[in-house]
C-alpha cells in the first residue's frame, strides 16, 4: 500500500509520495467526497489513507482512542480503495448501496469493508457522491452507538 512512509504525516505529502497515474485517480474521488461530505467531518491522514472521519473533540469514546472514521480512500499496487463505513452499518444499507451500485452497470468489486476500483470510471461517482452526503456526523454517531451496543454472537469452539 502506498502511503506506508512513517514520514507521510498529511494528506498532501500523501498524495505528493504517489504516481501520478494513481494521484489523478484519487484526486478525482477526493473531489466528490469533498464536495459532498456533511460539516463537521474532517479530512486527515491516518492508517496510510486519506480519512474523513469524526474529530475526537465531537466523539472521544472510540475503542482505539482515534477519530470515528467515515470514509477512507488510498491507493493500493492494482487497484485503489473507497471505504465507506456507513454503509457497513447496517445489513439493509448495505445491500441497498450494493443493488444501486449494481443498477448502475458498473462492475462491482467489494469487499466487507471497502469498494476497489481500477480507475474512477468504474465507479459511479454520483452514487458514491449520495452515499457521502447521506449521513451527516449527529446520525452517524447514533448508527454506530447502535451497532456498538447490540449484543454480538459468540463463535463456539468446537471440540
Amino acid at each position: 500500500m502506498y502511503g506506508s512512509d512513517a514520514t507521510i504525516q498529511s494528506v498532501e505529502e500523501y498524495l505528493e509520495s504517489l504516481p501520478p497515474e494513481k494521484r489523478s485517480e484519487l484526486e478525482k474521488v477526493r473531489e466528490v467526497i469533498l464536495r459532498n461530505l456533511p460539516e463537521g467531518y474532517q479530512e486527515a491522514f491516518a492508517w496510510g489513507m486519506i480519512t474523513y472521519q469524526v474529530p475526537l473533540e465531537r466523539y472521544s469514546d472510540t475503542y482505539n482512542g482515534k477519530p470515528l472514521m467515515y470514509a477512507a480512500l488510498t491507493a493500493q499496487k492494482k487497484h485503489h480503495s473507497l471505504y465507506l463505513t456507513g454503509i457497513y452499518l447496517s445489513e439493509e444499507d448495505r445491500e441497498n448501496f450494493e443493488q444501486a451500485y449494481r443498477n448502475t452497470g458498473k462492475r462491482f468489486d467489494a469487499s466487507k469493508s471497502c469498494v476497489r476500483f481500477r480507475t474512477t470510471d468504474d465507479l459511479p461517482l454520483d452514487l458514491i457522491a449520495k452515499e457521502i452526503a447521506s449521513l451527516d456526523v449527529p446520525a452517524f454517531i447514533e448508527k454506530t452507538e447502535q451497532v456498538l451496543s447490540k449484543p454480538r454472537k459468540r463463535r463456539s469452539k468446537s471440540k
